[in-house]
């Protein structure tokens, strides 16, 4: 399950990497892909839900 979380971690910065290159190449160029932007964008908050998942996962809960 770690390894897994990792990956997600590492794929969710890699999303975060790619919105802002996308970003500012379509700033320098006028042109800006806005539906290839809204595609990583709602990829990242899966991948942001499956990271919380695995995360409850991980930590056992506490009974106060």
């Amino acid at each position: 399950m770690r390894k897994r979380l990792e990956a997600l971690r590492t794929e969710h910065r890699d999303l975060d990497a790619a919105i802002a290159a996308l970003g500012d190449a379509g700033a320098q160029s006028g042109y800006v892909d806005q539906l290839q932007i809204a595609r990583l964008k709602k990829r990242k908050l899966r991948l942001r839900d499956q990271i919380a998942a695995v995360e409850d996962m991980l930590i056992p809960d506490i009974i106060a």
